[in-house]
């Protein structure tokens, strides 16, 4: 075509060397306006035209993710360098060798750019499925990733130096020792992502704890590196993928399926406050609704044990008797089966852990029926006002060290 074009302009007077430099200036022009029309079609019609029926096609979703991760704006790219490539002959052959290669390697370029937005997209079309959650599959699209690129990059300077991917392909094995090196925590990444996800150890949207990396929160990222935690405190925690195998660390998993969340708290109780329950005080606690059949079963099976064995009931020492704790601890364990927000099917249980300096720890050991946060914390708190509003009503005192406030209205 630049012999064509040479003609015509000496035809009309011009010397040779004139025409040559005059006609490859007007090729060029050309195959730059033939470019720049293609990619304006591409991009400004075609793509508008398959957004649009995209965007009103109900019956894929994936086509929508497809257009959001720019595949189809990618793939159009390929086209101006496939004119450029074709018209490369038309110049001279040194130099439309240079033209092929650098379009040969531009269009691979965008190949890479297109394949790692298509696995993108594989990953936004798979976290639509429930399975995502239990088995993330975005380490996996990583290695590939890195295979591609690599691949990719050989494949470039393969076509710019004009020398078999093979060649070079070849050479990678004296530099085994140095890729190993270079990707270690990627292989690592990816031999604990096999693990975490064959193990079913940790999912997207798991609550763990790993105090040694600061970690306390959900878990939003796993990637082939990495994983990423959202604490409490909305601050994020990256930790290498291999630290959650090497390493311990707790998934509370477990407590959010099995639909119970454990309270586990004591009130401390003054020892000196601790009595044989009198006359008086057994009418006063059978007045409580929560433990009238309680009392009067108990008192039964009290009399009737202490006349079997001929205990002499007119010292309290003697037989036995109703303590004001033992009763404290039999209501808070009737008041834990009513409550509504406990769970009927797990451990409900009061007991006396050993007694120390700051008086007798009465321990509540039961799980709500509600695992989430807020809700957990409210229900405990319920839990807690009521018993320490009625520990004076069994004669009790909770055990507090002197404050200002007791010091100063302290008779001497």
């Amino acid at each position: 075509m630049i012999e064509l074009v040479m003609s015509w302009f000496t035809g009309h007077g011009l010397d040779e060397s004139a025409a040559r430099y005059l006609a490859t200036g007007i090729l060029v022009i050309f195959i730059a306006l033939l470019s720049i029309m293609a990619n304006f079609v591409t991009r400004k019609v075609v793509l508008r035209v398959l957004a649009h029926f995209i965007k009103t096609n109900n019956i894929f979703e994936w086509d929508n993710v497809l257009l959001e991760r720019r595949v189809f704006h990618k793939l159009s790219q390929i086209v101006p360098a496939i004119i450029i490539y074709y018209f490369a002959p038309i110049f001279p052959a040194k130099i439309a060798t240079i033209i092929q290669r650098l379009s040969s390697a531009y269009i691979v370029l965008v190949g890479i750019l297109l394949i790692d937005a298509l696995l993108n997209s594989v990953e936004d079309i798979y976290r639509t499925f429930e399975v995502s959650k239990n088995k993330p599959i975005k380490g996996y699209l990583q290695v590939i990733k890195i295979f591609v690129y690599i691949l990719g990059g050989i494949m470039i300077i393969a076509t710019i130096i004009g020398q078999s991917p093979l060649l070079l392909l070849s050479g990678i094995g004296a530099l085994t020792a140095v890729l190993l090196l270079v990707f270690k925590d990627s292989l690592l990444g990816l031999v604990a992502g096999i693990q975490l996800s064959s193990n079913d150890m940790i999912r997207l949207g798991d609550w763990i704890e790993m105090p040694k990396y600061g970690a306390n929160g959900d878990v939003i990222d796993i990637s082939l590196n990495t994983v990423k935690i959202k604490n409490f405190d909305n601050t994020i925690t990256t930790i290498p993928t291999y630290a959650l195998v090497s390493d311990s660390f707790k998934n509370w998993r477990g407590m959010t399926l099995s639909g119970g969340r454990r309270i586990e708290r004591s009130v401390y109780i003054d020892t000196t406050s601790i009595v044989f329950c009198t006359d008086e005080m057994l009418e006063e606690f059978e007045k409580i609704q929560y433990l009238a059949d309680y009392l009067r079963n108990k008192k039964n099976e009290i009399a009737q044990y202490n006349l079997e064995h001929n205990i002499d009931t007119s010292n309290s020492v003697n037989g036995r008797n109703l303590t004001n704790i033992g009763i404290f601890r039999a209501y808070i364990q009737i008041y834990l089966e009513k409550y509504p927000k406990i769970h009927k099917e797990m451990t409900r249980m009061v007991r006396q852990l050993p007694p120390g300096e700051s008086g007798l720890p009465l321990e509540i050991y039961a799980f709500t029926n509600d695992t989430e946060w807020v809700n957990y914390e409210t229900i405990q708190s319920d839990i807690f006002d009521h018993i320490l509003a009625i520990v004076p009503q069994f004669g009790l005192r909770i055990f507090q060290k002197p404050t200002g406030y007791d010091l100063s209205n302290k008779a001497f």
